[in-house]
């Protein structure tokens, strides 16, 4: 009996130890703002069921914090829009199958109309959601009524109980990114070391292709969570994550192009010295070995971007300083066997010479320096645009005496630029 009771309350459990997680905090919230709409739409509307009010909440509360501050207004408008051409449909001919494409097609150009730029195909969603609970009869100023109930209350739930942060998301991501491209690496570094096929390293060039499709996926994850950081009174130090996040990303990409250039260099290779190896006896070896310390190395970095606890932050740097020491070391020695190859055979002396360009290019992408750089460049290009948004401010800043190292100290990069 104890264990049947245990097995049905285990979907509880669950859900209970993923209280934190975004997406049940997004469904909480967006169950809070529609119930509390339907509660004042009880008392303020005339109708009976005003579904209008929680379906209008639930539809404004699905933003983030930012782009409800940046874009509310056409997204309300969008939904206000969507409401009354459906309220227009109600009353004249109701839901068919006709009616239906009528409504699309007028909601679309209504959204146009009134100028809601990416948020036209919301009027036509709104429409029709909205037509599917309305019945011939009801009247427009209702339903104007339970609108505009949902989208404040929407609006309201968005400044009091701001939406989930979806840094931990966007951080899985971008360590998911660098373990895919750690295991492409090794498999390159593997055929490196022995006969390979021009059909093999060309399937390699396409998976390494394919990663593009990674970064796209990365950046969609990594922009929500750059727009769930603004304005999220939640987070300390949010553009300081911002920055971290988007030059971890940048660089990540950046070894994706050089990757697939590399393989596109041992493709060319493979073509040229078929069906020997790739290599001569002695230096494939060192060739995986180079591309396995790389392949770590950018696993480290990843880890290192992603962590924001300090200890662990100088624990993931250590360990990215020593990966990148050691892949240095064997490049250095990569190029002397290549050197002494030279000069018994100088018939691909280009595509070796090309290999170290690329590998070196990687090493250096990832150096800590090279990165600190990076950020500091970006928190200084975002502080001067800010500057340049806001004149009065820092205007007001400047009579007070607060300097751009005091700003940097506030962020908490002053305390730490790595």
């Amino acid at each position: 009996m104890q264990e049947e009771v245990r097995e049905r309350a285990a979907p509880l459990v669950r859900l209970v130890q993923r209280h934190r997680e975004p997406v049940v905090v997004q469904a909480l919230r967006a169950a809070t703002a529609a119930t509390i709409a339907y509660v004042i739409a009880l008392r303020l509307s005339p109708e009976a069921l005003p579904l209008t009010a929680p379906l209008t909440a639930l539809l404004v509360v699905q933003v983030t914090l930012y782009a409800t501050l940046t874009n509310g207004i056409r997204r309300v408008n969008a939904v206000v829009a969507g409401v009354l051409v459906a309220i227009a449909f109600s009353l004249l001919v109701g839901l068919t199958w006709w009616s239906l494409a009528l409504l699309i097609v007028a909601s679309l150009g209504v959204g146009h109309l009134v100028r809601v730029d990416e948020y036209v195909p919301e009027v036509a969603i709104s429409a029709m959601l909205v037509l599917g609970v309305t019945t011939v009869g009801d009247t427009a100023w209702a339903r104007v009524v339970e609108t505009l109930i949902g989208a404040f209350v929407g609006l309201g739930c968005n400044l009091l109980l701001p939406p989930p942060v979806w840094v931990e998301e966007a951080g899985e991501s971008i360590e998911g990114l660098a373990r895919r491209l750690r295991q492409l690496m090794l498999r390159i570094g593997e055929e490196a070391s022995d006969r390979t096929p021009v059909e093999q390293a060309a399937a390699r060039l396409h998976e390494a292709r394919r990663l593009d499709h990674d970064i796209v996926r990365v950046d969609a994850a990594l922009r929500q969570a750059e727009d769930s950081l603004r304005f999220n009174p939640r987070v300390r130090e949010g553009l300081l994550h911002r920055v971290v996040l988007r030059t971890g990303l940048d660089t990540l990409e950046i070894c994706t192009v050089v990757l697939r250039v590399l393989a596109r260099t041992l493709t060319d290779l493979a073509k040229v010295r078929e069906p020997e190896p790739l290599f001569p006896a002695g230096i494939g070896e060192v060739v995986e070995r180079l591309l396995s310390e790389i392949a770590d190395a950018v696993v480290s970095f990843a880890v290192l971007v992603t962590t924001s606890v300090s200890p662990n932050a100088d624990a993931a740097e250590e360990r990215l300083t020593a990966e990148l020491r050691q892949a240095a070391a064997t490049r250095d020695k990569l190029a002397q066997l290549l050197l002494e190859q030279l000069q018994h055979d100088a018939r691909q002396w280009q595509l070796h010479g090309a290999l170290l360009t690329e590998a070196t290019r990687i090493i250096d992408e990832l150096d800590t320096e090279h990165r600190s750089r990076r950020l500091l460049e970006e928190l200084d290009r975002n502080s001067r645009e800010q500057r340049d948004r806001m004149p009065r401010l820092n205007r007001l800043r400047e009579r007070l005496g607060v300097q751009d190292e005091l700003w940097r100290n506030r962020t908490g990069f002053g305390r730490r630029s790595s």
